[in-house]
């Protein structure tokens, strides 16, 4: 089993312990005991200063994992009572999908530059030369940085002979690619949910696990062991390696879990893919210069909240999991549909779209997986009910979408493709370029994390290894 750091172990245990606790009927009677099981008297691991810090730090990880926003906890009320309120509600309160957990963050110093022991104050000191606001000096044969004079502009680290000269950088901030987290007047982190675009990237480099989101674990727990029928929508990234098993293995452990019917999205890609070639095709024989992609949620939002100039290019196509949702609801009227895939900001799409009742991510589903002991690789393969196209499988990969409308698109019109492979504060300064000078291409890809979907928050697979999977398990689809 793959663990990406031990704020993901955690994770993952509590979500686990919550199962075993549902499953035997027990959650609301021992929820309270969680905590102090995890952290008994006497452990010192991960202690920040004491036990009792810890205790609070995973009770709001689990009101996380139960669905809340731990900014709402008025500490007063009880594990139980909030367990019981989960168990009661019919339906995931809507709103932002992260939250801060304001007692775990580390207070985090200001993204600064350091010099360390390596520095040997050389003769040449080109880092005192270089330095536009004569910030640094050598004391005692070794530079030092003046940090009131310092912009941070790290032209000293850049030309240091022995790169003795670093930057200490505040994460969530530095993953950002909207700058909507930042620290407040007491050094602790807050998101601005004006800015944020749900993509996830502060939660995955919080070192101290700080930053979580609001899950839909217990209610979809709940509904499976109550008996109602439950359909998992795979995303196509399931395909890459995120568990230890073939695909028919995976919609088998599923099924194991409770689901009654495994349907994969990459089905849903093959409408996508249909449907944006043909707009594509319109919106080139109207003379327009550019489209971009859709697909991605984070993106969308990325768009709508600060690149309003790049919004008449994105396409209108909606994505593989509202096509998907929609043929399911349709056949299902009354079933539960849960999209399970590696993407935080699925939450937010989920919210807009009546066909998609929950959502779980890949680590939600491994932490299932634990709960009830099941080995993937051992699960006995079934068969699963749709067969996607190749190119549908695909699209979970940078690329991916291209791909797909490739074998799509009008034979007369040459696809001239550029490609944004993840969300950061570079690519954004690429996206307000081409707003600004559309036409160096006519269709722009754009995936929110590195490497496609694969590389998502809630990814568990690695990216290459998924690609690889992903290219490999493609054959085995439809090849119309």
């Amino acid at each position: 089993m793959k663990y990406q750091n031990n704020a993901t172990r955690i994770r993952r245990d509590i979500l686990a312990r919550l199962a075993r606790l549902l499953r035997a009927g027990k959650l609301v009677k021992e929820i309270d005991a969680i905590p102090v099981e995890m952290f008994p008297r006497g452990r010192s691991e991960y202690l920040r200063c004491c036990v009792y810090k810890e205790r609070a730090i995973v009770k709001q990880r689990i009101l996380s994992a139960l669905g809340y926003a731990v900014e709402d906890d008025d500490e007063l009320t009880t594990l139980t009572e909030y367990a019981r309120r989960a168990l009661e509600r019919t339906s995931p309160a809507n709103g932002q999908v992260l939250s801060v957990l304001d007692i775990a963050c580390s207070g985090c110093v200001e993204s600064q530059y350091l010099i360390t022991n390596a520095c040997r104050g050389c003769m040449a000191r080109p880092c005192t030369l270089n330095c536009p606001k004569d910030a640094i000096r050598v004391v005692k044969g070794q530079s030092v940085i003046d940090h009131d004079k310092c912009i941070d502009c790290g032209r000293c680290a850049q030309v240091c002979p022995y790169k003795a000269i670093i930057r200490v950088p505040i994460p969530c901030e530095d993953a950002c690619p909207v700058g909507a987290i930042h620290k407040d007047g007491s050094g602790k982190a807050v998101i601005d949910f004006d800015k944020c675009v749900s993509c996830g990237k502060c939660m995955t480099a919080c070192p101290f696990g700080a930053v979580m989101e609001k899950s839909h674990f217990i209610d979809v727990l709940k509904e499976l062991v109550g008996g109602r029928e439950v359909i998992a929508m795979v995303a196509p990234a399931i395909a890459g390696r995120q568990f230890n098993g073939s695909l028919e293995q995976i919609a088998a452990a599923l099924v194991k879990l409770g689901f009654d019917r495994v349907v994969e999205v990459a089905g849903g890609a093959d409408i996508t893919a249909k449907l944006e070639a043909e707009e594509f095709t319109e919106r080139m024989q109207k003379g327009e210069s550019m489209m971009t992609s859709s697909c991605c949620p984070a993106y969308v939002e990325t768009v709508e909240k600060h690149l309003p100039e790049l919004k008449p290019f994105v396409s209108t196509t909606k994505s593989p999991m509202y096509y998907t949702a929609e043929k399911v609801r349709a056949e299902h009227p009354d079933a539960l549909t849960v999209f399970v895939g590696p993407c935080i900001a699925k939450r937010k799409e989920a919210q807009l779209n009546k066909c998609v009742d929950y959502v779980l991510t890949f680590e939600e589903i491994e932490a299932l997986f634990m709960a009830d002991d099941i080995d993937v690789s051992k699960c006995e393969a079934i068969e699963l009910e749709n067969h996607p196209s190749e190119a549908g499988r695909g699209f979970a990969t940078t690329c991916g979408v291209t791909d797909a409308m490739l074998k799509e698109s009008h034979p007369e019109i040459e696809l001239k493709v550029e490609y944004i492979d993840g969300l950061d504060k570079k690519t954004i300064k690429q996206l307000k370029k081409h707003a600004q000078k559309p036409g160096a291409c006519n269709f722009l890809e754009v995936m929110g994390c590195e490497g496609g979907c694969v590389g998502g928050p809630c990814a568990i697979g690695k990216v290459q290894q998924a690609k690889t999977a992903i290219r490999k398990i493609s054959k085995s689809g439809r090849k119309d």
